[in-house]
């Protein structure tokens, strides 16, 4: 009895086994069947309840590809993950399982699962993920803005406008399915007419064409075209009087038909008061039960329609096509853009603007999923197809990119984060990145330094310098703007030619040069003397101070410092405030020409820096006397180092500072040391000059001095070698006693060598003879 129920319970489970293997099968063979027709929600549904049934490999890559077809990535991903747990999978399988992670927004996750079957990425040539990696290391300095108005929870987009602003777009807003989730239809499908109703695609309601006004009001646009179930991608051709667009033509299914499948079709027609489309007419190359048509833009000044289609002969899939058209609205043959633009895969939604040609394809290196591309376009050619990269794409679906007249961009996309299933975008320009680089004048980067930057109309801009001291801004695309930049010490510059008018750059880049003020840099030095117990400006020292004023009159940034002195004699209180009176007379003197009084800068020490051994109680002659009654006069540009002074006018590169301050005024002229015959000691009319020199090395210290001296050709060679050294070395030894740095000064000798008149036939005056017994100067930069 026991072994009895033992087989019935056997040939039951058998059959229940029997039953579910064969509903599964059913099933399958109808998801099978929903597919090919294109009908993707009902084949979903039959999938997964074959799948809940029993799981198995071939149903689960059944609803990856399902679900991909769909637009549905995250779903596919899910799907493939579960297809590649199996053991019948294959690399093939796993190569769409990354795939569908790409496009689920899952990039961050492909080294992960590439490891964990031990691939790398050149296992999977046809996924190009470098080529995905280069496009998403490129980003577009612009950003995406969803369009007031229009997007809904269901799928929008397309976008085309009127003269008077209306926006017409695509919806399938409205009541949904079961499937209600499931993205809208948008390229190569064919409807399975069984319902008027809603989309066997999707279960979702047919497409419509809406317009927005200039108000903000949305109503559909009624076309008269009938039978038309889909009804979408409206291209107004404002010039014609016509508005262009998709429709899918059916019938509805009577009692006793067959379902059959249909394709879509171009129409036009013309937009009555109402705003709805009458006298719809069919496109010439329609042909509803072979292949689709679709996706028109009219292209009015090249008189051309771009329309996508996969009638016979193309590249595979859908690909861009275009005809051209006269007055009379007659077309030409369909062209074919060829295999630059067109691919094994689907192209579609073309338009054009000026030299740029824009569709989206699954077929060209994307992101992921469908991607918008650029073309050049002249004379009617198009070529060098590129990626716009992000962020125009993403990993997902991205279309219907379009300028419109007034300028405005937009492109349609299922990318994450939107209001519905396809959502509308303008483009809008974000910025253009400033990036400045600031440096020396020996090429130094600066790091440490301020900057201003506005806009013309005086607005503040932001900007900060990076880690490397480069000055960082973003800018308003089509803008001016006015850059100052400034350092403590150096002199400020200010560009106020910075603009991003017509730059079609992302990075607006520029390099500045910061140079150091050269403070208290020595221009001109004199000294002039006094007569004995007195402070007036005697006749002798007016050339020198008419010069100085002169000069301070032409250049602001120039100021004089005057340091008074007296002689030994009288006592020291009196000689304090004589020496404060030679200063003051100095000062009153220049305020003839306007100089004002605080750009003199005075200073008196009375008899307490005498040149000289001439000191209280010791004998000296009037000479000795005289040179200690003086005013050493130095002309300093940018003397007061607290200031920050602005840069020169007539200099433009601010580097160029120190031969510009030369150039101003000449040195007063160095001496010529004269001797008498046979002599080395120094006449007094060289110390007075000696002592101006002196004071302008003391005070010019990046100067260096070169002393030679020489005899006239009377007496041996050797006596007059030793005779031009001693006269040399006095000289050194004069400016070496008045504070000179003895290895500022090189000094060298050449006897009679170097004659200024040839004696040596011995018929020279005393005057020739003389002009050859000299020591000369002669200065240089260090």
């Amino acid at each position: 009895m026991e072994k009895r129920l033992n087989i019935l319970f056997l040939v039951l489970l058998l059959s229940f086994l029997t039953v579910d293997l064969y509903g599964q099968a059913r099933l399958l063979r109808y998801g099978d069947k929903q597919a090919g027709l294109e009908n993707y929600a009902k084949a979903v549904e039959a999938y997964k309840e074959a799948y809940n049934r029993r799981a198995s490999y071939g149903t689960a890559v059944r609803l990856g590809e399902t679900y991909g077809k769909l637009g549905m990535y995250a779903d596919s991903y899910e799907w493939w993950g579960r297809a590649v747990s199996f053991e019948e999978s294959d690399r093939a399988d796993y190569s769409s399982y990354l795939r569908s992670a790409v496009q689920a927004g899952q990039w961050d996750s492909i080294e992960g699962l590439l490891s964990a079957k031990g691939y790398s990425e050149y296992d999977f040539p046809e996924l190009d993920l470098a080529g995905m990696r280069e496009l998403r290391g490129r980003r577009a300095n612009v950003k995406l803005v969803p369009v007031a108005g229009v997007n809904s929870t269901g799928s929008d987009f397309g976008t085309s406008k009127d003269a008077e602003g209306g926006l017409y777009f695509s919806s399938d807003r409205g009541q949904v399915g079961d499937a209600g989730s499931r993205p809208g239809i948008r390229l190569d499908a064919k409807a399975n007419i069984f319902s008027d109703e809603r989309s066997g695609y999707n279960e979702r309601e047919f497409y419509r064409i809406y317009r927005k006004d200039s108000g903000g009001d949305v109503s559909v646009v009624v076309t008269d075209l009938a039978g038309a179930l889909h009804v979408n991608d409206p291209s107004v051709a404002t010039d014609l009087g016509l508005v262009f667009y998709t429709a899918f033509v059916g019938r509805s299914r009577m009692k006793g038909t067959r379902d059959f499948t249909n394709h879509a079709g171009i129409y036009y027609g013309r937009l009555d008061a109402d705003g709805n489309i009458t006298g719809s007419t069919a496109f010439p190359y329609n042909d509803h039960q072979s292949y689709g048509v679709m996706n028109p833009y009219v292209d009015t000044e090249a008189q051309r329609i771009y329309f996508a289609s996969d009638m016979p002969g193309g590249q595979g899939g859908f690909d861009i096509y275009y005809v051209e058209y006269d007055g009379g609205l007659n077309f030409s043959a369909p062209v074919n853009l060829g295999p630059e633009v067109n691919t094994p895969e689907n192209e579609s939604h073309p338009s054009r603007s000026g030299d740029r040609f824009y569709f989206s394809s699954r077929g060209h290196r994307g992101l992921g999923g469908m991607d918008v591309f650029t073309a050049d376009y002249s004379n009617g050619s198009i070529g060098n197809v590129r990626n716009m990269g992000l962020p125009y794409n993403s990993e997902r679906d991205d279309f219907a990119f379009v300028v419109a007249g007034d300028g405005k961009r937009y492109i349609s996309s299922d990318r994450e984060g939107g209001m519905g299933l396809d959502d509308i975008y303008t483009i809008e320009d974000l910025f253009r990145i400033l990036l400045a680089k600031v440096s020396d004048c020996d090429g130094n980067v600066i790091m440490d330094y301020s900057s201003e930057l506005k806009k013309t109309d005086g607005s503040q801009v932001d900007s900060r310098l990076d880690t490397d001291g480069q000055l960082l801004a973003e800018l308003d695309p089509e803008g001016d703007f006015v850059l100052r930049i400034s350092k403590k010490g150096h002199f400020p510059l200010t560009d106020s030619g910075l603009t991003t008018r017509g730059f079609d750059g992302d990075t607006l880049r520029r390099e500045y040069v910061l140079a150091a003020i050269p403070y208290r840099t020595p221009v001109y030095v004199d000294i002039v003397y006094y007569d004995l117990d007195r402070s007036e400006i005697r006749n002798d020292a007016a050339p020198s101070l008419d010069k100085i004023g002169e000069l301070m009159s032409k250049y602001g940034f120039m100021d004089l410092v005057v340091s008074s002195h007296t002689d030994s004699r009288a006592s020291d209180a009196y000689n304090e405030a004589l020496s404060e009176r030679r200063a003051d007379a100095v000062r009153d003197y220049l305020a003839s020409f306007g100089i004002a009084r605080d750009r003199v800068k005075l200073e008196w020490f009375g008899e307490r820096k005498l040149v000289n051994d001439c000191g209280d109680g010791v004998p000296c002659p009037e000479a000795d006397h005289q040179l200690n009654r003086r005013s050493e006069l130095v002309l300093e540009a940018f003397s007061d180092t607290e200031r920050d002074y602005e840069l020169p006018e007539g200099i433009t590169d601010p580097c160029d500072l120190p031969g510009y301050l030369e150039g101003i005024a000449e040195e007063a002229g160095l001496p010529t040391v004269y001797f008498d015959f046979d002599r080395s000691n120094l006449r007094q009319v060289h110390r007075k000059e000696l002592e101006r020199v002196g004071v302008m090395l003391n005070r010019k210290v990046d100067l260096r001095l070169y002393i030679e001296g020489h005899t006239d050709q009377r007496g041996s060679d050797a006596y007059n070698m030793g005779l031009s050294e001693r006269r040399a070395q006095a000289v050194m030894d004069y400016l070496v006693n008045r504070g000179v740095d003895a290895s500022r000064m090189e000094h060298s000798w050449y006897g009679e060598s170097r004659p200024v008149n040839d004696c040596s036939t011995g018929d020279c005056t005393e005057a020739q003879h003389q002009q050859n017994r000299r020591t000369t100067l002669r200065v240089s930069g260090k």
